[in-house]
């Protein structure tokens, strides 16, 4: 181009780039009708394995329209890409569908960072061991607590019934009408396989307790690891992440790893008592703040009032009240 070119250009004739942030965003995201529903049933390292309805399962990773919205075991979401379930493939969970039942702990009662466990689970089996390691009844206080004030059904399920007797144990909890099944190691677990079958159930306990064994036996393909005692009475952890195995009946089963604490900061005495539909009203009249545990921590509890009714009861709904206050003879 000539100089006499040069001199006929104008402004008008210089385009120039609009720079980065200078383009209006939309705010309006994509609605990904065409989601397909699945369920998580593993989570590594920001990698979700999921089930689709059609039984395939597929990797996923967390789309970047989720942020750092938390996606559990148990959840409910939304799925896109691609869905062949083939190796080497990635999908996105683009939604995760409201929770029917959350079940949290904290690391201990001081712990303001509450972790969930395990979501969208109907019912919460509480695996015991009646010896070796002995049973905690602290740690299954804690355990109804969690379930009562998740929205989960508590199961007892009470293991090597042939190393020591049931009875003492289960008077405890008459009162509260917690289903019971009792297990022993030479004997298929027939009735628990029946409970859980058509659900989703999660299984919790202290490592050594049989819990890994029990799953061996109802899902057969799922070889979970198998743990000994130590010679301090806890067992040694042998599962290292919760993952959901599909039952041959039909339904899922939560296998959660093997646990030493089970904290309860995030829930308040309002929340167990809510659990109680025969106490709940007669909370309602309470003085602010108090923990329903009666004379002398709360004098004016209106419970006291229903003793004559249900004294049972009360004494029982009393000792998980105190178990989250921690208050209770569960140790680490």
């Amino acid at each position: 181009m000539s100089k006499r070119d040069w001199r006929k250009l104008d402004e008008s004739d210089v385009r120039v780039r609009p720079g980065k942030g200078t383009r209006p965003r939309s705010k309006r995201r994509p609605e990904h009708a065409d989601a397909e529903s699945a369920m998580v049933i593993g989570v590594d390292r920001g990698r979700w394995t999921c089930a689709l309805d059609n039984d395939v399962v597929v990797t996923a990773m967390r789309a970047r329209e989720l942020g750092r919205t938390p996606v559990v075991v148990g959840d409910q979401v939304g799925i896109v890409g691609d869905t062949s379930g083939q190796p080497d493939t990635l999908a996105r969970i683009v939604r995760v569908e409201e929770r029917t039942s959350v079940l949290r702990r904290t690391a201990d009662d001081t712990d303001p960072f509450e972790r969930v466990v395990v979501a969208n689970a109907s019912q919460l089996i509480m695996v015991v061991a009646l010896a070796d390691p002995p049973p905690r009844t602290g740690f299954i206080d804690r355990c109804l607590v969690a379930a009562y004030a998740g929205g989960l059904e508590p199961v007892l399920c009470l293991t090597k019934s042939d190393l020591a007797s049931a009875d003492s144990l289960l008077a405890l909890y008459t009162e509260l009408d917690v289903p019971v099944i009792v297990t022993r190691f030479d004997e298929e677990p027939a009735e628990l396989r029946a409970r859980l079958s058509d659900t989703v159930s999660c299984l919790i306990g202290h490592s050594g307790v049989g819990k890994s064994t029990l799953v061996n036996r109802l899902v057969p393909d799922a070889n979970r690891a198998v743990g000994v005692v130590s010679g301090v009475g806890k067992g040694r952890h042998t599962s290292t992440q919760a993952v959901a195995l599909r039952l041959p009946d039909g339904g899922w089963v939560v296998d959660t790893p093997g646990i030493r604490s089970f904290g309860l900061a995030h829930i308040t005495p309002d929340d167990i008592v809510k659990a109680f539909p025969d106490f709940a009203e007669a909370a309602e009249e309470c003085p602010p703040g108090c923990g329903h545990l009666g004379a002398p921590e709360d004098p004016g509890c209106m419970l006291d009032e229903l003793v004559p009714d249900a004294p049972g009861r009360l004494i029982s709904l009393r000792r998980l009240l105190a178990s989250r206050a921690g208050m209770d003879d569960y140790t680490d």
